[in-house]
C-alpha cells in the first residue's frame, strides 16, 4: 500500500516507509511517475530470509522504482518477516531526516512505538 500511494497519490509526502513489501502488479516504470512524490525519500527494507513476502519481490520493486527515478534508500537485513534493532534505528534516522528535529521546547520522544 505504501509503495502504491507513493507512486500514485497526488499530494506530496514527507517520506515513505515500506517494510517487507512490494509494488503490486509491477506496473510499467513510465506509469509510476506521479510528479508529486518523485523526489520523496522512500525507505525500503526487506529480510533476506522472509518466508511471507519473498525477498525478490521487494528487490524487484526497488529496482523498478529506482529506474523510474524515485529516491529509494534500500536496506536488506539477514532476518525473516520481522523487525530488528538495527532497522528500527535506521527508521528513526530516516524519520528525523524526513521531518526534521522537533521545535525548541517541543517534547522529544526517546523511543519509537510500533503497533
Amino acid at each position: 500500500m505504501a509503495l502504491h500511494l507513493a507512486t500514485s497519490h497526488p499530494d506530496k509526502f514527507a517520506g515513505v516507509i515500506a517494510l517487507s513489501c512490494y509494488l503490486p502488479l509491477a506496473p510499467d516504470p513510465a506509469r509510476l511517475r506521479n510528479g508529486a512524490n518523485l523526489r520523496t525519500p522512500i525507505y525500503m527494507a526487506h529480510g533476506t530470509q522472509d518466508p511471507v513476502v519473498p525477498f525478490a519481490l521487494g528487490d524487484d520493486s526497488r529496482q523498478l522504482l529506482t529506474s523510474a527515478g524515485y529516491n529509494v534508500d534500500w536496506h536488506a537485513y539477514p532476518m525473516p518477516h520481522s523487525l530488528c534493532a538495527e532497522e528500527v534505528q535506521v527508521i528513526a534516522e530516516f524519520l528525523t531526516e524526513a521531518f526534521g528535529e522537533p521545535a525548541e521546547g517541543a517534547a522529544r520522544r526517546s523511543s519509537i512505538l510500533l503497533p
